[in-house]
């Protein structure tokens, strides 16, 4: 099959790349400059110049292919509504292109998607249109695409980590190094769900290969790792105290990351496992944390 992968060059894309051309296939990846095309010709892989502004370059990429796997998103969390808005024009465009054909969609969201209760698991049976969280916005388009004959798959991920980055942990580190505290909001009790990189480049192949239209997959190993048991090994990493912050407190400390730092959003992969013959072998998330080099960063 031949694969075209948006984000192609990032901290996920990156991952999936190989993973889908040692299983066989082709991969033209969405690339905006010149290094990216060099580092995708190194990897065995096509670069098709364009990005998510460019809804034309999205619609001739998808155009090109047997199958999209879209993991591409503008991490740039200040606007995240905005983004958020912006990865549901790019899901509506990858769709026009796919009209008409069984070829496989293969979108990102987020493992929030399937919670409807604070502290109850995420399910990849659930979603409402109405959760307040901003994410919906790409679900919301690939329901729209699909209503339209497109087969598109939802894969919700939770933090994704490897000894250099892991998802949103990677900016409370730094908002600790800035801060010169490493802090948790309340008890910490409060859960984060997680997986290895390379488990979800795995799964985002086995959704392509093997998912079913309109099915949502859950990228889940770990269903929730208690924040305070983050909040303390950045604490040792990067010899900082460890503070609990009153939920007052934790819009000055933690800016737009506040939101996420208070919430209990623990997730399962029972039906993705079940569904997909997904199993997780990768490390943990503090075992990844624990091999980062937290004072040479």
């Amino acid at each position: 099959m031949r694969v075209f992968v948006t984000g192609a060059t990032g901290f996920l894309g990156a991952a999936i790349v190989p993973e889908l051309i040692e299983a066989g296939h082709q991969v033209l990846g969405l690339t905006r400059s010149d290094r990216g095309a060099q580092a995708l010709a190194a990897a065995g892989a096509e670069a098709h110049r364009g990005s998510l502004e460019d809804l034309g370059s999205l619609r001739s990429g998808a155009a090109l292919s047997d199958g999209v796997i879209h993991c591409a998103f503008d991490h740039d969390f200040a606007n995240f509504a905005a983004n958020c808005e912006k990865d549901g024009r790019a899901i509506e465009a990858l769709g026009d292109a796919l009209l008409g054909s069984d070829r496989p969609l293969v979108i990102t969201s987020g493992t929030g998607m399937g919670s409807t209760t604070p502290g109850q698991l995420a399910t990849e049976d659930v979603f409402d249109a109405h959760n307040p969280n901003p994410r919906k916005a790409s679900e919301l388009a690939g329901v729209a695409v699909g209503e339209r004959g497109v087969n598109v798959s939802v894969v919700r991920l939770p933090q994704v980590h490897d000894p250099r980055k892991q998802g949103l942990i990677s900016f409370a580190v730094q908002i600790a190094r800035d801060k010169g505290i490493s802090a948790y909001v309340g008890e910490g009790r409060n859960r984060w769900p997680a997986v290895h990189l390379s488990d979800a480049a795995r799964l985002y192949r086995l959704a392509l290969e093997k998912g079913e239209g309109g099915s949502r997959y859950h990228a889940v190993a770990e269903e929730g790792i208690p924040v305070r048991e983050v909040a303390e090994l950045l604490g040792r990493g990067l010899r900082l105290p460890v503070h609990s912050l009153s939920p007052d407190e934790a819009g000055a400390h933690f800016g737009w990351l506040a939101p996420f730092a208070a919430h209990d959003m623990p997730a399962s992969s029972a039906q993705t496992r079940a569904r997909l013959g997904w199993h997780p072998t990768g490390p943990g998330l503090i075992a990844d944390l624990e091999q980062m080099q937290f004072l040479a960063a």
